[in-house]
């Protein structure tokens, strides 16, 4: 039976850093949920939680979610996690067992051993204890400068308000570091005259 796709109960960030306190592996809260952790506060209603893992580690983060069954996601399906559905993309979502609600999505993502690379462009890579920052009780989450350079493939209403809601508080190296890139990724993006203004 194929799982409802929008069947989401997603855990809160402080209930994935808790079930993941002592893994050797560095991740982070990413998406919608990392500029809030960054901005120290919900500024709206998230219906999944992200979080980001280099590709190589992401068995030692699964093994700490013993109460749920693991999905690749791929154009919009999900499948069984395998060798081979684990290849069709980048996402693995984690469904409760016993609920039958998704709870996480685990983006899987490239790297060069602790070097982080961006999955849209190799060329943009950093060492993940620059990308990587946290609360004040301790919940990594993404930078928002990277966040933000995802979003801008898609400018949805939601990502639309992300960036216009951090940007004001982006002191100027995050804000070159993102024009930058998108430099690379997106030459003409509408952003880019915003970030330097």
């Amino acid at each position: 039976m194929v799982p409802d796709l929008e069947a989401w109960e997603a855990w809160h960030p402080r209930v994935v850093a808790d079930r993941l306190s002592g893994v050797d592996v560095p991740w982070c809260v990413a998406a919608g949920w990392a500029l809030d952790l960054f901005r120290g506060a919900p500024t709206r209603a998230h219906e999944d939680v992200e979080i980001a893992v280099p590709a190589a580690r992401y068995e030692a983060v699964a093994e700490r979610f013993g109460d749920c069954e693991f999905y690749a996601v791929c154009d919009g399906e999900v499948w069984p996690v395998s060798d081979d559905t684990l290849r069709g993309g980048y996402q693995t979502w984690a469904r409760d067992k016993a609920t039958g609600k998704w709870r996480l999505d685990i983006f899987r993502e490239p790297h060069d051993g602790d070097v982080w690379v961006c999955r849209r462009d190799s060329r943009i890579r950093r060492p993940y204890p620059e990308i990587i920052e946290f609360t004040s009780d301790g919940i990594p989450y993404l930078i928002p400068e990277i966040v933000l350079l995802f979003k801008a493939k898609d400018r949805r209403d939601k990502d639309e308000a992300d960036f216009a809601g951090v940007v004001p508080v982006l002191d100027v190296g995050r804000r070159d570091w993102l024009d930058d890139a998108l430099g690379l990724i997106h030459p003409a993006h509408p952003w880019r005259a915003r970030l330097r203004g």
